[in-house]
């Protein structure tokens, strides 16, 4: 069984298209999505449609349940500015996408399951099984980690939202998060210019019989080709995309970079 892990493309589907080209040969039997697929790009409508075309389970993210419901979930604390941006990209997104797209994206699962052999499954989520706004991180305290995940330690278990790929133990098996295949950035980098890596983040997961393989990849994808799709397109502030990808006066640094669209 060989299942393939994508989170976090926030329509960029660029980077999407680079992914699933270099799956093609892979012969994977499956491809599951932990969230964040739609809001925060310039290609929210064509993104819904390669979902479709898949087929492939997808997880509610965060980004795109407040594209639906326009109700902000997490803790940060926004400016007026950035709200007032925020919502720009919001009514923009939602503007390209149709009645019959917002029902798909409504159908999004809080957590998906996926069988994969020996009577093991995938569970997967967004934040944590519980809150799609939680943050897993590598350096979570131990206590904190194994109270979120402990009771669903029967699975492998995956999820997304922090853009970060990285694995930790959970009991006998383990959480991973697959990093972000449309956003994906270095997560130490210092105020004021924050850059975007010019690859998507993905990962494999392969049983056969009783070994479990994790694989995390990069694949490159053609930024020059993303960035003329952020000029063409009609989203709100596409300079944040020239800036955040090395064109133009930097923007400031932050913990969890916005894509061009939603911030």
């Amino acid at each position: 069984m060989k299942l393939a892990i994508l989170s976090d493309v926030h329509a960029n589907l660029v980077a999407l298209d680079a992914v699933l080209r270099e799956l093609e040969p892979e012969g994977v039997d499956a491809i599951a999505c932990l969230g964040d697929m739609i809001q925060g790009g310039p290609q929210p409508a064509q993104t819904v449609a390669r979902l479709r075309d898949l087929g492939c389970p997808v997880v509610m993210g965060n980004s795109d349940a407040w594209l639906l419901s326009g109700r902000m979930t997490g803790t940060e604390t926004l400016s007026d500015e950035q709200q007032a941006r925020l919502e720009q990209g919001r009514q923009w997104s939602l503007a390209e996408l149709s009645a019959a797209d917002r029902d798909y994206i409504a159908g999004f699962s809080p957590t998906i399951e996926v069988a994969l052999a020996e009577g093991l499954s995938l569970l997967g989520f967004h934040g944590s099984p519980a809150d799609f706004d939680q943050f897993i991180f590598p350096t979570t305290p131990e206590p904190e980690f194994q109270a979120l995940l402990s009771p669903h330690a029967h699975c492998i278990l995956a999820g997304g939202h922090i853009h970060l790929q990285f694995v930790r133990r959970v009991r006998d098996l383990f959480f991973f998060n697959p990093g972000s295949v449309g956003v994906a950035y270095h997560h130490e980098q210092a105020a004021p210019g924050l850059r975007l890596d010019p690859w998507a983040e993905y990962a494999i997961l392969t049983l056969r019989g009783r070994r479990i393989g994790l694989e995390f990849r990069r694949t490159p994808f053609d930024v020059n080709r993303l960035l003329q799709v952020y000029r063409s397109c009609g989203c709100p502030f596409p300079e944040r995309a020239l800036q955040h990808y090395g064109t133009g006066t930097p923007s400031r640094a932050s913990s969890k970079p916005a894509a061009a669209c939603s911030a």
